[in-house]
C-alpha cells in the first residue's frame, strides 16, 4: 500500500481537473463528503464513482451520517431521523436497542448504495446536563451503560450492512460545555472520574478497525497540548484503552487548534495520530498537509491495510423489512416516521 496517511474532503458536487489530478498523485488514504458535495442522490453516487476510480484500488469514503442534526444528505432517496438521543429516550427499553440497530442498519444500506463505505458512528461520548449541545443529543445516554450497549449495537449495524464504523470521539467529548469547532474545549475532571465514566465506552469498543481522536485539554492527562496533539493522551488511547485500530484526527480545520494545516498535521502526527482527517476542501491546505504528513509507514500503514481488509461482506442487501419493522417501532411509540 502507497497512499498518503490523509482523508480529505472536496470542494463541491463532481472533482475539478486539479482535485482529480492531485488526488491521483498522492493517493489519500480516504476522503470524506458533506452536504455540500451532493443537492440529489445521483450527485453522491456520481462523485464517490469518482473518488473510487481515481485511486485506482481500495478505498474508504466516510461520511458523518448519524441522524437527527448530524446528516449529511437528504431527500427522496435518504430517511430522516430524530436525533440519537431523542430516540433512545422516546422507545421503551424492550425495543430501544432493536430500533437503534435498524436505524443504523437502514442508514448503512443508503450509503453503500451511493458508494459510501465508511460512517463517523458510533458516538461514544456519555451525555451529561452540562455537555455541550453541539454533542449532547447525538450521545445515546447519559448513563454509561446504556452508551455501551447502544454503541456497541450501532457498530453492529453498520458492519451488518457493509459499511465500516468509527468510534468517536475519543476519549470523550461528554463532560464538555465547548464547542470544539469554535475553541479548545479543557475538563480538570480527574483521571479516576474519566477512567470511571467518558472512557468506558471507547475501551468497550477497542476492537473496532477505526477511532477518531477529539480535539480537548484533558488536563489531569496533558495539561499543554490537546488530545489529538497529546503523546500522553494517544499513548493512553493505546494503552489503557486497548485500542490498536487506525487512528485519525478530528477535522484538522477546527478552530480548537492553533497554527496553519501544516503546522496542526505536523503535530497530530508526530503525537501518534495515524491518520489526518481535513475536511473543508480548501486545495492549497490539502496540498500543504500531504507534503507534510508523507506516505503512510509502519505501524500506521499495518492499521491501514488491516482496516482496509476489515471491510465487511453485506449479508442481505434488501433493506425493506427494516424499514417495516423500525416503522412499526415507531408508530408504538408515538413516533412520526419516515
Amino acid at each position: 500500500m502507497d497512499r498518503t496517511a490523509c482523508i480529505f474532503g472536496c470542494a463541491g458536487t463532481r472533482l475539478s481537473d486539479n482535485e482529480r489530478d492531485f488526488f491521483a498523485d498522492v493517493k489519500p488514504l480516504g476522503f470524506i463528503l458533506f452536504t455540500r458535495n451532493a443537492t440529489s442522490g445521483n450527485e453522491v453516487s456520481d462523485l464517490t464513482s469518482e473518488l473510487h476510480q481515481v485511486i485506482g484500488a481500495p478505498t474508504f469514503v466516510l461520511t458523518d451520517h448519524e441522524g437527527g442534526r448530524v446528516q449529511r444528505f437528504t431527500g427522496a432517496k435518504w430517511h430522516s431521523w430524530l436525533p440519537a438521543l431523542d430516540q433512545c429516550q422516546r422507545i421503551d427499553e424492550a425495543h430501544r436497542k432493536r430500533a437503534l440497530w435498524l436505524r443504523y442498519r437502514i442508514i448503512a444500506h443508503e450509503l453503500i448504495a451511493s458508494g459510501i463505505n465508511v460512517n463517523c458512528v458510533p458516538v461514544g461520548d456519555v451525555a451529561n446536563e452540562s455537555t455541550h449541545p453541539i454533542v449532547r443529543n447525538r450521545c445515546y445516554s447519559y448513563e454509561v451503560k446504556l452508551v455501551v450497549e447502544c454503541a456497541l449495537t450501532v457498530a453492529d449495524a453498520c458492519l451488518s450492512g457493509g459499511v465500516l464504523p468509527v468510534i468517536k470521539h475519543m476519549p470523550g467529548l461528554g463532560s464538555l460545555d465547548i464547542d470544539s469547532h469554535l475553541a479548545l474545549p479543557q475538563t480538570d475532571a480527574p483521571l479516576k472520574v474519566l477512567e470511571a465514566i467518558d472512557f468506558v465506552p471507547f475501551k468497550a469498543l477497542n476492537y473496532l478497525p477505526l477511532g477518531m481522536v477529539a480535539h480537548v485539554l484533558y488536563q489531569s492527562i496533558d495539561n499543554r497540548n490537546p488530545s489529538s496533539q497529546s503523546e500522553l493522551v494517544i499513548s493512553m488511547i493505546r494503552e489503557s484503552l486497548g485500542f490498536n485500530g487506525l487512528l485519525m484526527t478530528d477535522d484538522l480545520s477546527m478552530s480548537a487548534l492553533n497554527g496553519s494545516a501544516a503546522e496542526r498535521a505536523k503535530v497530530c502526527t508526530q503525537a501518534g495520530c495515524d491518520v489526518i482527517l481535513h475536511c473543508n476542501g480548501n486545495f492549497n491546505e490539502m496540498q500543504a498537509v500531504a507534503e507534510t504528513v508523507g506516505r503512510l509507514t509502519g505501524s500506521s500503514k499495518r492499521r491501514a491495510e488491516e482496516a482496509i481488509a476489515a471491510q465487511p461482506v453485506i449479508a442481505n442487501r434488501d433493506c425493506d423489512d427494516f424499514v417495516s419493522e423500525f416503522s412499526k417501532i415507531c408508530n408504538e411509540s408515538g413516533i412520526v416516521w419516515p
